[in-house]
């Protein structure tokens, strides 16, 4: 069986500040979706990064008087140190300001658009928010200010290449109805309304006299590359896609090539991004490649906001949530974060983060539902000697089991991972309400023996239904269970088998191993 092409990656993190949650409930949203493509068998490109260029990382480093490449190159290690330890199994880093790897797409590409006639030069009056770092129309105003910064913009007027964006609306409205797919559908409505209210031009560069911190323009020296050209590139330079990066098309990990044409032209390509730069993935950057001789992406998942306690966080209201401060809460542990993340954000919804309901949840989800759960059946097989012995008759427990992965399968495979998640606890409630029901530890002999069995089986389900999610938790789970692939399961080539996926389907699984607290109580 061929194995298909997945090519994931996510929006590119603005460095000029440490990250924030909005930065993690991205990353943990594509993780889940990558570790799945994984899991099902695909062969995956997961690629993050972040976009080190720009008037704001200009400022920042000038108000600490220190030089922009010294405040990115602090800063960067933060993004990819928080990575590690919330388990994002991304293979791939990218950064802007890498001259090697990413500034020859990006230069190919501009004289590419130049000579398809896409860009020109011309004198622009327009209104500029520094927050957004983009030109705003009057209809973006609301009351004269930035809907977003909440500052009125101010006006400026200078010579600026402008991308003619303009001409395409009608082909653009027929790629987002027919081969560029947004999920969850009501935000492809959103992004058609935008063609429907019409396209304008998109500034494309600076004077180098406003803007230094950037790729200059070839050709035009004292023009620099706005943050368009530059940081949607980054999806096709991580790839080497013209064939310009002489040293790095013989790098190889995990023994899949991992650069080259091939993981764009014969993946499914998914942007994972949030809602505030939709209109750029959606409009500007299928017109940039189709100009530049590029395909099209498949696919854009658009996630919304993060709220604190039910308000937007600014440092101005305090309610800032820390990423660091939430794993230290659990002790490092990141599967907490990434099954609140998972559980409570709708897929393409806003979200809201409360530490009363992260508690909450790890207390009756985690903690009582899954880890109490696990420990009883574990303890109680302990005492009758161990052995996994399963009903002869399961053919019930084969039907549900089988319908289960089937309606898992389909939330995952559209990747509305929330009712993935939801329908493993759906799972895990039914075996709790169904422990105290059945009272195994008042029956005596195979009868005990087989109905544990039964649980213990339905627990190895379980674990791997939260593999994507809470990879960490997921293998502990199997270790204490014994399964005999518990070892295997965070690698990057462990596939969920047909058998693993059958009630019964692991023969050679004999005895548990060892029970634990999988969930400790909160200090």
């Amino acid at each position: 069986m061929s194995m298909a092409r997945q090519y994931i990656t996510t929006a590119i993190d603005y460095p000029n500040a440490a990250p924030h949650m909005g930065h993690v409930l991205e990353k943990v949203l594509a993780d889940v979706c990558a570790r799945w493509m994984r899991l099902r068998g695909d062969e995956v490109r997961f690629q993050i990064g972040t976009d080190e260029h720009g008037i704001k990382i200009q400022q920042t480093a000038d108000k600490e008087k220190i030089t922009p490449k010294a405040l990115v190159d602090r800063n960067v290690p933060l993004f990819e140190d928080l990575y590690k330890r919330l388990g994002i199994s991304s293979d791939v880093f990218i950064r802007t300001s890498d001259q090697k790897k990413h500034w020859p797409t990006v230069i190919e590409l501009w004289k590419r658009l130049q000579k398809a006639g896409m860009l020109e030069k011309r004198t622009y009056t327009g209104l500029y928010c520094s927050g957004c770092e983009r030109f705003l129309t009057k209809k973006d105003l609301v009351d004269g200010v930035c809907d977003i910064h909440k500052k009125p913009p101010e006006e400026v007027k200078e010579e600026n290449y402008f991308f003619l964006l303009s001409k395409e609306a009608v082909w653009l409205k027929k790629l987002l109805k027919k081969d560029y797919h947004i999920i969850p559908a009501f935000r492809e409505n959103e992004t058609l309304s935008l063609i429907d209210q019409g396209l304008e031009d998109v500034s494309f560069s600076r004077p180098k006299s406003s803007l230094a911190w950037g790729i200059p323009v070839p050709g035009d020296e004292g023009q620099t590359m706005y943050v368009w050209c530059d940081a949607l590139t980054n999806y096709i330079s991580g790839l080497d896609c013209f064939g310009l990066n002489e040293g790095a098309r013989h790098e190889r990990q995990d023994g899949l090539s991992r650069l080259g044409v091939e993981w764009w032209d014969d993946a499914t390509v998914t942007h994972v991004i949030g809602k505030d730069i939709a209109r750029f993935h959606a409009l500007i950057w299928p017109a940039m490649l189709k100009h530049s001789g590029v395909r099209t992406p498949d696919q854009l998942l658009i996630h919304g906001f993060l709220t604190s306690e039910g308000q937007k966080m600014s440092k101005s209201t305090g309610n800032v949530v820390v990423p660091d401060a939430v794993l230290a809460k659990f002790l490092g542990n990141p599967d907490p974060l990434r099954f609140y993340l998972s559980h409570e954000v709708p897929v393409g919804n806003d979200g809201d983060f409360s530490w009363k309901r992260i508690e909450e949840l790890y207390d009756s989800k985690l903690r009582n539902q899954l880890g109490n759960l696990l420990n009883r059946v574990l303890v109680l097989l302990q005492k009758e000697g161990g052995a996994i012995v399963l009903p002869k008759d399961h053919a019930k427990d084969t039907k549900q089991c089988s319908d289960g992965w089937k309606r898992y399968g389909e939330s995952m495979d559209s990747m509305h991972v929330h009712l993935g998640i939801q329908q493993v606890f759906e799972l895990i409630a039914t075996l709790n309400s169904g422990i105290d029901t059945a009272k195994p530890w008042t029956l005596k002999g195979q009868q005990k023996i087989e109905l544990l069995g039964h649980f213990a089986e339905s627990l190895r389900h379980a674990a791997l239904l939260l593999l994507p999610f809470i990879p960490a938790t997921a293998q502990k789970i199997s270790k204490q269970l014994g399964v005999p692939y518990a070892e295997e399961m965070l690698q990057n080539g462990f596939v969920i088998s047909e058998d693993m996926r059958t009630f019964g389907g692991v023969p050679s699984w004999k005895t548990i191993g060892t029970p634990a607290i999988l969930f400790a109580p909160l200090s």
